[in-house]
């Protein structure tokens, strides 16, 4: 039995229409019939129906012939190009019989073939011999290759750069495939012409092949040619920086030949050669002047750069810098900084939490200086990053002042500016924080508290504000002051205003239109209609911040006021002018709280026993003798603990960032395809080992056979075509590669047909294959992908024999793991809070498990999640708690926000109740995600399978 041989597998490296093929191909004879045409159209419609045919497994002896006689002297460029590809992938060997061990003998028609190639390499054209050279480079046959080697050295001498460059590269092909059994004198030949070319594009050409094949001659043309490097191109440039590497790689001692060429390269003109020149010198060296050089140009091509991806992936690598060499990175920490100015909110981010730990004493007034200037110019509501950004520095700018307080006061003077805007709330809790480490500043930050209370809007900041002024006015003076600013802003009770007749307020309510007479400045008479819209009371124009949140019947507020004029009382033994003008303004209180109380009625409750609670305090001495050193002392004393606790965590968490895995000198060799994700390295790898990983989609923290796992069978072993999947995920894309086996004694047309659901798209459909008996192929699809809603891939191999008979076989269905999506993040209690009131999608599963530790229950959730606990969970033993609550954070690799609140609660048999509420801003996070958290919260020892890839076959 005879095999056909072809190797299209081999030289496949093009894509034609695919609407060539539609109403069918062409026979062979009507092929032949139109390569005879005189018509140079008909040909090139012919040749491409030849060329779709082979890729489909056909083999169309006779066409090649027929191409040799009527096409192959042609001048029509278009001809040429496809005859270059029909060379591709024509069967170019006679066949063998199975089993035969002898090698294939060429088909004596590329005799022909080869003498019309070679009198291409001789045209007086020189760009169809540059596209022939070009050509040359997909050719691995030694016989078609060897008679064209005379022509191919000829062309290294052309007058035309575009000529001999591509030479070059043909040299290089050919050296790489068969080494000196073809060009013997290739390694010497390409060094002659590099020392002669002059053409940019030529001289990286032959560098190439001196670098990959001759590796010994490249390094001495280096350093023959040190101080001319920066003239030789771009190319030529990064070809030098891989060569570097690769050299230092393998024999670190050869580190100094190349410690110059590199510093020369931080100058260049080019951004890449001179990203790549950075972080290679700092690989090579941890001098002090090469980190500094390093972080030099790093900051340069930060501020030089307009785009918002290469800024982010500089601040990737100086932030990578940071961890070893921050003393260094001090030095230009001022150039850092001149990126905040960025319109992008993430590449301000990056900087800030770049330069913050950077900050001393010696430049710590100097960012203070940027970080104002920034905020100042943050109050313009056109800005897309404005309330975002302006959050970000507020909270820069209380981390400098609270490690460094003789710049406090400057900035606690700017940000009572910003006290009744946007970000009014962060202020006001770095205000709070200001007052309780820095006593010596307190009488000026109370008294600019005083005066900006008619700026406050928010019910929130209003909370805080009145509590800093009832904690931290101590002294008489300060007291009776903040107590005649509170009952200002506040007014006469009570604080309900009465509704009027009915028909005035509607009557008030509706536009007036008045006509009159004018005399327009002509002399003429005109008609003028005036249209007014109704105005605003002037009562309620009058009204201050403070009063107008008390009258729209915000009872918490109440309450926090309640307290406060107590506290004032209190402080001055319980004035009677006071003690009069507070139990008027608590009866009001509790006014608005029954009657406002409707829907907050929990709320209510709580605020009338301590409005209460503190008219008691005003008119029992025995009550307020008791009570006066908890309500004046305690708070103060408890808010000092809880700056301590976080105090101590943020160090906890930059301790444990600081600790790295440290190299020793038995730690055994790490080779990448073995080695897992984590594994550490004292020093950054030469190897491109992550970049690779995260290019590829390869998550950190696991080896090559991780890809199992997301392998999946789609039909059964009895089908005649048995199929598997690999799933990568990579971010937005997914690569499916699918494996098919032929099972049946016949050669089969295979046609694989896939549809999605949900927001899925198929980019690149599998080719339909021609697979021999009992042979495998493997076949891939690109698929983008929108948004985390769960996703589904179905499909159907259609297979068709020679004989004609088709047959169908339906594969398993895949559902797409919203785990590779969810990444654990980290956000402020503030932000969560603000998420969780802005985001309307809410999914709330019922806590349904046979786990009986709440803090058992907790861990499992965060791990089969994958989110981050902000919550401080506190884990005695000896004071057992039978009720947890928790908030869990995560964010999709789309940038949506997934929140989670974990309530669960310990009943007497052991039993936990309770609930998990999932909010988010789409609907298809909330669901994926609360479809999980079901499936998951059963059992810790559960293996949880999932859906897809289960089952045993499909069916034909």
């Amino acid at each position: 039995m005879s095999q056909a041989v072809n190797s299209n597998d081999d030289y496949c490296s093009f894509t034609l229409p695919s609407d060539l093929s539609q109403g069918g191909l062409p026979s062979e004879a009507d092929i032949c019939k139109d390569l005879e045409s005189s018509s140079a159209a008909v040909k090139r419609g012919a040749l491409k129906a030849a060329i779709m045919a082979m890729l489909g497994g056909e083999a169309l002896p006779r066409v090649l012939m027929q191409v040799i006689r009527f096409c192959i002297n042609t001048e029509d460029h278009q001809l040429k190009k496809l005859m270059m590809l029909y060379w591709e992938v024509v069967p170019k060997y006679q066949p063998s019989d199975a089993g035969s061990k002898e090698k294939p003998k060429l088909l004596p028609e590329m005799i022909l073939v080869c003498n019309a190639l070679m009198n291409d390499l001789n045209h007086p054209n020189e760009y169809v011999r540059g596209s022939m050279l070009r050509f040359l480079c997909k050719v691995k046959d030694f016989e078609i290759l060897g008679p064209l080697m005379a022509s191919v050295k000829q062309c290294l001498e052309h007058r035309h750069s575009y000529v001999r460059k591509n030479a070059a590269l043909a040299i290089f092909h050919c050296f790489r495939l068969f080494g000196t059994k073809l060009i013997p004198d290739g390694a010497e030949l390409m060094e002659r012409f590099i020392l002669a070319e002059t053409d940019i594009c030529a001289r990286r050409n032959a560098f190439l092949m001196l670098f990959n094949e001759a590796e010994g001659i490249a390094i001495e043309f280096i350093s023959q040619n040190v101080d001319d490097i920066m003239k030789f191109g771009e190319g030529f440039a990064l070809l030098v920086l891989e060569l570097t590497r690769k050299v230092c790689r393998r024999e670190p001692a050869q580190k100094s030949r190349f410690v110059r060429v590199l510093f020369q390269m931080l100058s260049s003109d080019s951004a890449s050669v001179s990203y790549e020149a950075c972080w290679t010198l700092v690989s090579l060296s941890s001098a002090p002047t090469a980190v500094r050089a390093a972080a030099a140009t790093y900051s340069s091509l930060l501020s030089s750069q307009a785009d918002n991806n290469v800024k982010l992936i500089i601040l990737e690598r100086l932030e990578e810098l940071k961890k070893k060499h921050s003393k260094v990175l001090q030095e230009v920490l001022m150039d850092i900084l001149k990126a905040i100015a960025s319109p992008n909110p993430d590449i301000c981010k990056k900087v800030i939490d770049i330069s913050m730990p950077l900050v001393n004493s010696r430049n710590v007034e100097e960012v203070v200086t940027v970080l104002k200037r920034e905020l100042l110019k943050s109050q313009d509501s056109d800005l897309e990053k404005s309330s975002a950004f302006r959050d970000m520095l507020v909270q820069a700018l209380h981390s400098c002042s609270s490690r460094f307080p003789d710049v406090a006061e400057g900035v606690v003077t700017t940000l009572m500016d910003f006290i009744g805007g946007d970000g009014a709330l962060n202020v006001v809790i770095f205000v709070r924080a200001i007052v309780e480490q820095y006593p010596e500043l307190r009488d000026g930050v109370l008294q600019t508290l005083q005066n900006s209370v008619s700026d406050v809007t928010k019910s929130e900041v209003m909370c805080i504000t009145m509590w800093i002024l009832g904690e931290y006015c101590v002294e008489a003076e300060s007291v009776q002051s903040a107590f005649d600013d509170v009952m200002s802003e506040l007014g006469e009770p009570p604080f309900i205003v009465v509704e009027e007749n009915k028909d005035e307020k509607k009557e008030e309510q509706e536009p007036t239109t008045t006509t009159k007479n004018v005399v327009l400045a002509d002399g003429t008479y005109a008609t003028q209609t005036v249209y007014s819209e109704p105005t605003k009371k002037d009562m309620e124009e009058k009204m201050s911040g403070l009063r107008k949140l008390v009258v729209e019947g915000d009872i918490f507020l109440c309450s926090i006021l309640a307290s406060t004029l107590t506290k004032f009382c209190l402080r001055m033994n319980k004035k009677k002018s006071m003690v009069v003008k507070s139990l008027l303004t608590l009866c009001g209180f509790a006014q608005v709280a029954s009657l406002k109380g409707s829907s907050q009625k929990s709320a209510a409750v709580d605020s009338h026993e301590r409005i209460s609670l503190c008219c008691r305090m005003l008119l029992d001495d025995k009550t307020s003798d008791m009570l006066k050193e908890t309500w004046t002392e305690k708070g103060k004393v408890t808010f000092s603990q809880l700056l301590g606790v976080m105090k101590e965590k943020k160090e906890r968490e930059s301790k444990s960032e600081e600790e790295g895995v440290v190299s020793q000198a038995d730690d055994l060799i790490h080779i990448r395809q073995l080695k897992s994700g984590t594994a550490g390295g004292g020093d950054i790898d030469l190897d491109d080992g992550s970049d690779l990983l995260r290019a590829t989609g390869a998550q950190g923290g696991g080896s090559g056979l991780d890809g199992l796992k997301h392998t999946y069978q789609l039909t059964g072993f009895s089908d005649s075509v048995y199929s598997e999947a690999s799933l990568v995920v990579n971010d937005y894309d997914i690569k499916l590669d699918l494996l098919l086996i032929n099972r049946t004694p016949d050669a089969l047309s295979i046609n694989v047909e896939l549809s999605t659901i949900g927001d899925l798209k198929i980019v690149e459909r599998p080719q339909m294959r021609v697979v021999g008996p009992l042979d495998q192929v493997t076949l891939s699809a690109s698929i983008k992908v929108s948004s985390t809603e769960t996703g589904r891939i179905f499909g159907t191999i259609v297979y068709e024999k020679a004989s004609g008979e088709k047959g169908y076989i339906n594969l398993n269905d895949l559902h797409l793991d919203i785990m590779d999506y969810i990444k654990p993040a980290t956000c402020s209690d503030e932000v969560f809070r603000s998420f969780w009131a802005e985001f309307e999608w809410e999914n709330k599963v019922a806590v349904s498990t046979t786990i009986t530790d709440i803090h058992q229950f907790l861990d499992h959730i965060v791990e089969k999640t994958n989110m981050k606990c902000l919550t401080p969970v506190q884990r005695d033993d000896g004071n057992k708690s039978l009720f947890l609550a928790a908030n869990l954070y995560a964010r999709s690799v789309f940038g949506e926000d997934a929140l989670v609140n974990v309530s669960v609660e310990q009943k007497g048999d052991g039993q936990l109740t309770g609930y998990i509420r999932i909010r988010s801003k789409t609907q298809g996070i909330a669901l994926s995600l609360g479809d999980r958290i079901t499936k998951v919260q059963r059992k810790v020892e559960e293996v949880v399978k999932e859906e897809s890839g289960e089952g045993g076959g499909g069916g034909e």
